[in-house]
């Protein structure tokens, strides 16, 4: 009896065990729940707006900073005096950097942040301004009834991988304050109007470093966090790892990182083939974070060196200071900074229905808005935001291996033929002598073929007003009917109105055959062609280089 008194007090003491473990272990669960620093971040508003205006002034002030020296350095630095005073900064009015992703902004205010990405679309469409590139390639697609995520693929956008949605994304990161996971989210729909690939992950990428620069003061661990939101097996990775790489090998002597960086990277970009301009998302990204790390976040300094590593160097300054500002918050930014943005607060962008002090405003309102949404609680003086990790999309590749072979003017005798009354378009050159431009024809049945060697043809013409429509096929088989017609906010381009990758290596043939149809608001059917770029299928120069200290 004495044994089995000592054993049922054994198992009531072991039950006693077992209910105050589970209640500590209750009590615990619930604790992490409301534990800001396992589960949720906290920000006072006052900082959490601050760092937001921060953002915005620093987009401002490096646009206007960077803007003399645009595409000025093609493949090399910029070496000229920049004469920037603070009273420039009125220009960031004008800029489109600014101007196009407030139409985005005032989409959400229109329609709501769960809008498809069509109504976002069709307010950019819509919106008086000029566009290029990516930009304008999903306006016209728009006008074609071609609408995201179509509009921005590689099948109808060969500037896929450029720029626009790099420079447009800001906004998305102001109001997902350490979320990277919604800056993905809303830049997954939104980045999807003009770009794909390599151009899409450049705006998450920017949209990232946004998201964790408002909890982070480290730059090298801002950009390694940030770079956790893109696929690792992109390019877009690749070269900001090599940025990370250069900068460990050469901490204080950034000409000879970008140098290197240059010979790696400085001819992989399939919108500006056969040149030295490079409207590349991820070169113009790298040269972003070659600023943030170089600069050390030094406002000044940080300017000085994303403007300097050239290209669209108006763009990259405006980026790269845009993290110093949410890093910093306003009221730590140089006080001449802040004195110029203050002087134009209530000034209206142009082409939108915001001012600085409205876009901080209504981005503050949407943060908090996301923050709720996320599980995050608005509290009095107190914000909590639940803790997102980055999470690593899917790996898509605009142009796979493609590279650029050769251009062939239509006035060249290497391959075109013809068939019609094709005529000859004169313009004005340089020395006022007239040159030939183009050759058009409105004729229904009028041909232009050309025969070729390579992997993907890009035929380049006229978007004008006049402009008519036209069947293109590819060895003998129809491939897309094309539309010239373009004079959205008075703008008329050469620009590439038709193209087709990923061919079979080997030999192919383009024909080209004019409708004489066009749409109501055309002003005649004529089809302009000036060019053909030619590309090929092969292992790029980048995939085996190797730096110089790694040889």
């Amino acid at each position: 009896m004495a044994s089995a008194g000592k054993a049922n007090e054994l198992r009531m003491k072991m039950n006693r065990i077992i209910v105050v473990s589970t209640f500590l272990a209750v009590i615990s669960m619930l604790t992490a729940c409301t534990d800001s620093d396992d589960m949720f971040r906290s920000i006072k508003p006052d900082i959490l707006k601050d760092k937001i205006a921060g953002g915005w002034a620093g987009k401002m002030v490096g646009v206007t900073y960077g803007a003399p020296t645009e595409f000025r350095a093609q493949g090399k630095t910029y070496e000229d005096p920049i004469n920037w005073k603070p009273s420039d900064i009125r220009g960031s009015l004008w800029q489109d950097d600014i101007y196009v992703q407030l139409t985005f902004l005032m989409a959400m205010d229109k329609y709501g942040v769960d809008a498809p990405s069509k109504k976002y679309q069709e307010m950019f469409a819509k919106a008086g301004y000029p566009l290029w590139h990516a930009n304008m390639q999903a306006r016209k697609n728009f006008y074609d009834s071609i609408f995201a995520p179509l509009s921005g693929s590689p099948e109808y956008n060969i500037h896929a991988d450029d720029i626009d949605f790099q420079i447009e994304a800001d906004y998305i990161g102001f109001m997902s304050p350490g979320m990277p996971q919604t800056a993905h989210a809303i830049a997954d729909k939104i980045g999807r109007i003009m770009n794909y690939g390599d151009g899409l992950y450049g705006g998450i990428f920017v949209a990232a470093l946004y998201a964790e620069a408002f909890f982070e003061t480290d730059i090298p661990r801002i950009v390694d966090k940030a770079l956790l939101s893109i696929p690792s097996g992109s390019d877009y990775y690749k070269i900001i790892r090599d940025v990370i790489k250069l900068h460990n090998h050469y901490p204080d002597n950034w000409r000879a990182a970008w140098r290197e960086l240059e010979d790696k990277w400085g001819e992989v970009d399939i919108c500006g083939a056969g040149s030295t301009f490079n409207i590349d998302a991820k070169l113009n990204g790298a040269y972003i974070v070659m600023g943030l790390l170089y600069g050390e976040g030094d406002p000044m300094k940080t300017l000085e060196i994303s403007t300097r590593c050239g290209q669209d160097s108006d763009c990259n300054p405006s980026n790269a200071l845009a993290v110093i500002g949410v890093i910093r918050g306003f009221s730590e930014l140089p006080v001449e900074m802040q004195n110029g943005v203050k002087a134009i607060g209530d000034s209206t962008f142009i082409h939108t229905s915001y001012s600085f002090n409205t876009a901080v405003e209504n981005t503050y309102n949407y943060a908090l808005g996301f923050i709720e949404k996320e599980g995050g609680t608005v509290r009095g003086n107190k914000i909590l935001l639940k803790i997102q990790e980055p999470s690593e999309p899917v790996l898509e590749v605009a142009f796979p291996g493609i590279v650029f072979d050769r251009n062939i003017s239509v006035f060249d005798n290497n391959g075109w033929s013809n068939k019609g009354k094709w005529q000859i378009r004169e313009v004005q050159g340089r020395n006022g002598r007239k040159i030939n431009q183009s050759i058009f024809s409105d004729r229904s049945g009028d041909e232009l073929a050309l025969t070729f060697k390579g992997t993907g043809i890009a035929i380049y013409g006229n978007w004008y007003k006049d402009g008519g429509k036209a069947d293109v096929y590819i060895d003998g088989k129809l491939h897309r009917t094309i539309d010239t017609y373009y004079y959205f906010a008075n703008q008329q381009h050469t620009e590439c109105i038709w193209h087709v990758m990923n061919l079979q290596p080997g030999e192919h043939t383009m024909r080209l055959v004019v409708k004489g149809e066009k749409r109501p608001e055309a002003e005649g059917a004529r089809v302009y062609i000036t060019s053909a770029k030619i590309f090929r299928t092969e292992k790029k120069k980048n995939e085996d280089f190797r730096f110089t200290f790694e040889r």
